[in-house]
Formats: structure tokens, sequence, C-alpha cells
């Protein structure tokens, strides 16, 4: 069989590489479910799995926890697969206020929503890769098991443009409307069209061209696509396939169809409410119900359509929406494509939890007649639901979860690392040294000023927010260059400050949780972990595992926890440290091999264009 997938890189598999990508593919040809590459920080995780992708000749999901790793990891797939089609699949909100309604107070809190178009492209991207082609990568995060429209009703609307077929220039325009196109004069947007004469200019969603279409006579004479800037032509194409803008498109037979649904379940929701002397709750619900029909009836969208994707798309109450997941092929009855879930002791409590926490908040809006109840339909995958629509799986993680290790059929553990690099050395330095009358900050202080001429960068953890915002500013205002990076930064924004700081734009990060899972950030020679012996989630054995392995790419790598006593947590983290440093300082020696930095190109994360 040819292979659809083309691995280019300038390394070869070393270290531990060669017995973790033997092992795992032969897992594969035996059909196990799920397998485990407990790999260490700075092992190259990413290149193991890369090598079985190109083995495997099945499309990819790679599921990250964050949009932050997911970006790494979608950039450094693109880099070792270069000619094939590599997607970024997140959420596209840089601000997201759900829908709820709070009945101690009487407060309803409508959807507020910041959408990134940028990221809304990429989304775009994906999706119409995966309907196209089998050469494809999804790096994606959580927000696969949302709810995403109907696959065979985004494929069904597709146009698809040949030259010399029979057009007629009123009917492109409503058929471009009716899958959700806006018609424009001026400037066109993503997702919009424009028209003069017998000249269309298209602006997919997917991409940043423009596609140019000429009738002469109503027959497609030219199909071009442009650049967007510059207006230049970049290809003349004989065929010409455009998506719809939107993953929630529906036919005209399915709009009256679920409105003819929606009155039945309008009429039986106002019946109990009343019965139950509910005014308020049936005078709410009738109201915001019959403006959205009247909107879907006359536009064939409104706002939070998505609450009535059950009746545009047919399924029964309860039933599994179609999520990401939906546009990966099938064969035979079963997932045919490979699933990587990565640093899997995050991502995977992350998957198991989405479906309680929206369907807790939806129910409130159902029971005070704020939504019809089939709004709990639009929702995440269940985890159970989530296990029948993955392929095979490989979890990779440091610190695989108690998931991954009941469930994997095998685990090939990735220690030795391809440039001999060993895991960081590690001291405990008290938090307040009362005879010196020297705090943390202080110490860790004087840490920065040392490295920073040098260089070196320092990467500062925390256990809130707000504790990385105000060192931050005191850091500042010290005369020290640093930034502080959480869930709250937007996006595009996190990528900027990870980029800057790979650069030398400043010497000192600060942050939380996202300093943790897999960021390759080999500059930094010192990670500094504050109040270590606060014993919990941000202080248990994984977390501190998983940040003290941000030193491990580089040769001057080192720890310090920062705690007045040591923590069983603690303990354990460190026993497991000396445990691989032992075993990698004696293959070291016994190999003749000195330790060398991890060397990586600073580039932009994401493939981002002009607006």
């Amino acid at each position: 069989m040819k292979q659809i997938f083309k691995l280019k890189s300038d390394f070869k598999p070393a270290g531990d590489q060669p017995m973790a990508i033997s092992k795992l593919q032969d897992g594969l040809e035996k059909g196990f479910d799920y397998q485990t590459l407990l790999g260490v920080t700075g092992s190259g995780k990413t290149f193991t799995v890369a090598n079985i992708i190109q083995s495997t000749n099945k499309p990819v999901l790679v599921i990250a926890p964050n949009k932050a790793l997911a970006a790494q990891l979608y950039r450094e797939y693109k880099n070792f697969f270069p000619d094939n089609a590599v997607h970024y699949f997140v959420s596209y909100y840089d601000y997201y206020q759900p829908e709820a309604y709070l009945p101690i107070t009487d407060t309803y809190i409508d959807k507020e929503a910041m959408i990134n178009q940028e990221i809304d492209r990429l989304r775009h991207g994906a999706t119409s890769a995966l309907v196209s082609r089998r050469d494809v990568i999804i790096v994606a995060s959580v927000s696969c098991i949302y709810n995403l429209g109907v696959p065979l009703t985004y494929l069904e609307s597709r146009l698809v443009l040949e030259k010399g077929k029979p057009m007629v220039r009123s009917d492109l325009i409503k058929q471009l409307v009716k899958i959700q196109f806006k018609r424009v004069s001026g400037e066109m947007k993503r997702g919009e069209f424009r028209v003069r004469g017998d000249i269309f200019e298209i602006r997919p969603m997917s991409e940043n061209v423009v596609y140019r279409l000429e009738l002469n006579q109503q027959q497609v004479s030219d199909l071009t696509i442009m650049d967007n800037t510059t207006k230049n032509i970049i290809d003349n194409l004989e065929e010409m396939v455009i998506f719809p803008p939107k993953h929630f498109v529906s036919t005209s037979p399915q709009v009256a169809a679920a409105i003819c649904n929606i009155k039945a379940e309008l009429k039986d929701r106002l019946t109990y409410f009343k019965k139950e002397g509910l005014l308020l709750e049936a005078e709410r619900l009738e109201r915001r119900t019959k403006y959205d029909m009247e909107m879907l009836k006359t536009l064939g969208y409104c706002h939070g359509i998505e609450n009535y994707s059950r009746h545009l798309t047919g399924k029964l109450a309860g039933e599994a929406p179609d999520a990401l997941l939906a546009y990966f092929p099938w064969k035979d009855g079963k997932p045919d494509f490979l699933t990587i879930i990565d640093e899997s002791h995050i991502a995977v409590p992350q998957i198991k939890g989405m479906y309680n926490g929206d369907q807790a908040r939806k129910k409130v809006l159902s029971k005070y007649g704020w939504r019809l109840p089939s709004a709990l339909d639009n929702r995440p995958l269940k985890f159970s639901e989530f296990e029948q629509r993955i392929g095979q799986v490989i979890f990779t993680s440091a610190t695989p979860g108690d998931f991954e290790l009941r469930h994997s059929k095998q685990i090939a553990e990735q220690v030795i690392r391809p440039t001999g690099l060993v895991d960081p050395e590690i001291e405990i330095r008290p938090v307040f040294n009362k005879k010196e009358n020297y705090s943390q900050i202080n110490d860790v202080m004087a840490e920065v000023k040392r490295l920073a001429p040098l260089g070196e960068r320092v990467i500062i953890n925390t256990l809130t927010k707000k504790q990385a915002e105000d060192l931050n500013t005191y850091l500042n205002a010290q005369g020290l260059r640093s930034n502080y990076l959480h869930s709250d930064i937007k996006t595009m924004e996190r990528m900027n400050i990870l980029k800057n700081f790979r650069s030398g734009e400043f010497d000192v990060l600060i942050g939380v949780n996202l300093l943790r899972e897999g960021l390759d950030l080999p500059e930094v020679t010192l990670v500094a972990i504050l109040d270590a012996d606060r014993e919990g989630f941000l202080r248990s054995q994984t977390s501190l595992m998983q940040t003290m392995g941000r030193a491990a790419r580089n040769v001057k790598g080192k720890i310090i926890l920062y705690a007045d006593k040591t923590t069983d947590s603690m303990r354990r983290a460190i026993n497991e440290a000396e445990r691989r440093r032992v075993k990698q300082l004696a293959y070291n020696k016994k190999n003749n091999i000195k330790p060398q930095n991890i060397t990586k190109k600073i580039e932009e994360f994401l493939d981002l264009a002009e607006k």
C-alpha cells in the first residue's frame, strides 16, 4: 500500500525512540485499542508519534488539553509533514460567556462571545480537508467533542463549479446565499461574495484567497484563485469546490421540518407550564421560540441556532450530536483513523468532565423557560460516546493517569533522550528564611539577575493567576524583564508571548497551569516552583513533574522547589526524577554520550493570514 504521509526530518530515531516506535506499531497491527507512550519531557514523543503516523496510512486526530499546546503540536506536525494536510481545530472564542440563568437572584445571562476569525478560518480548513482527502492530521483541543452540525449536510451543500458547466447568474447567487454566504457590494470578509456583471468574487472561510468566477453565455468560462491582498492570480482551475461558511447549514426541507417539530415541542412545553401555573416561564419561552422560528423561516439561520440542532438534524432525543469526530472516515462499521491524546493525564479528565457541566447549566435554562428541553441535545459527547467514535488510541504523557494505566494494552517507556540530556537536578529551598530575613521572591529574583545577563530564561510557577500578575508587576518595577501567561489571555496573544519569550524579548515567564504540560522552551535553564509544599492539585506529584520538565531541554537545566517541608507529592516526584537520572546517566556512560541542548527554530505556531 502506498504511504499517504511523508515524514521529512533531519533526525533519525535515537535513544529509546526506535524501541517505542517498534512496540507501538506492533500494537496497532495487533489491533490494540489503547496504548501509552510514557515519554519523559524532551525525549521526542512528537517525533516518535510522527514515525508511527507515517506507517499508519490513516487520517489522524491529535487532541491536546489546551490551545497553546495544540498550536505548538500543530507547528511540529506541519514541519514533519509539509506535503500533507495538517490543520488546527480549537474553540474559536477569544471570549465566551455561556447563556445561563441564576434562579436565586432571578438573573438571566445572555450568551456573549467574541469569535476569532482566524481560528474560525482554521476550523473550516480542518473540516473541508477531512471531507475531501485522507492524508489529514487534525490537531485539536477538547472542543472536538462539541456539536458541529451534520457532516453529510456540510458535504452535500458544497458547490462544485467546473469550466464549461452551464450556470445561470441568478441561480448561482441563490445557491451561494442558500449555503449562508452573504452578498456585499464593497470590501469582502470571509464568508461573503460580490457580483459585478458576470464576474463573481467569493471569499471562502478556510483560506485567505478570493475565488473568481466568470460566466459567458450562461456557462462557467473562467475559474481562478487570486491573492486577497494583491489581487494577483495564484492559479487557474478547471474545477473549484466551495464549502459552506458555517458548519450549521440546513436545506430548506430540513428547516421546514425543523420548524414543524419545534412548534410541536413548544406546544407540549407550554401545556406543561400552564398546567403547573408557571405562566411567566410559558410567556418567555413562547416569545423567544416564535421569534427564532420566524428567523429560521426567513433567513435559514437564527441567533443560538445550535440549540435547535436536534430538530435541524432529525436526531432523536438524547442521541449523540455530530462533533468533529463525525467528519473522520469510517470503514466496516468502525472509525478508520488514529487518535493521539497528548498529555493524556490532563486531556482525558477534561473530556470526561465536559458533558456534566454543560447539562447542569442547560437544565436550569429549560426548567425556567429560557430554552426548550431539546436544547440539552446541543452538547458535548459523553465519554462513552467519545470512546465509540475514536479509532485506535495512543496516549502520550510523562505522567500517565489512572485511566491510561488501567486500559492500555501496553506501555512503551521512553526515558532515554536522543540528545543525552538527563533530568535536571532538584534543589529545595525555604519559602521564608527567618535567619536571613529572605523570602522565596527575594531568592528567585536573585536567580533571575544572575541568569538574565547570560541569555538564559526562567520560568516561575505560582499557585494563582493573581499571584502571577502581581509578581510580574513587582519584577518589572525592579527592572527585570518578565511577563505572565494564563488562561484569561487570548489564544493568539499566548502564541506571541511564548515566541517572544524564546526570542529573548523578556527573561522570565510567570504562570500557573499553562506552564506545565508539553511546552517546548529549550532556552529555559531554571524552573522555580513557589510554595511547592502546598499539597493539592497544583502541587501533586503529576503537576510537579510536569512543571519541572520545562527545564529538561537544556544542559544547564535546574529545578528549585520553594518549600518549608517535603510533602509526599514532592518526595514521590523527586524519587521518580532520580530513578530516571540514574538510568539516563548509566546509558550515557555506557555509550560515551555527551548531553547536548535541544535546538529548535523559533517560528510562528500558526499560519495566520491577513484579514
